[in-house]
């Protein structure tokens, strides 16, 4: 827990900075994972797996542009890079 309140402290103490920063990185991000679901093919699969992605990423943006409580926003901005990372993975190693 000590790595996730040191990192919130410090995205809370800049937290303009970090914002920009993360929908920027998020957003590319959340890119190259559709890249990878749709490098396999369009079935429903595919199409449910792309789905999720645009949406935490759509979640994360909408969050700071409707300025939500900064952990709101961090915790949305953890799950979509996890999300990404994890269809990366899955769409590289799995499928």
């Amino acid at each position: 827990m000590t790595l996730y309140q040191t990192t919130f402290e410090n995205f809370n103490k800049s937290y303009m900075g970090s914002a920009a920063m993360a929908v920027i990185g998020q957003s590319c991000l959340g890119g190259a994972a559709a890249m990878y679901v749709l490098a396999n093919g369009t079935s429903v699969f595919q199409m449910i797996q792309l789905a999720i992605i645009v949406l935490a990423c759509i979640f994360v943006n909408t969050s700071i542009l409707a300025q939500m409580k900064h952990k709101v926003v961090f915790n949305l901005l953890i799950l979509s890079a996890f999300l990404s990372v994890t269809f990366i993975l899955l769409n590289t190693f799995i499928l």
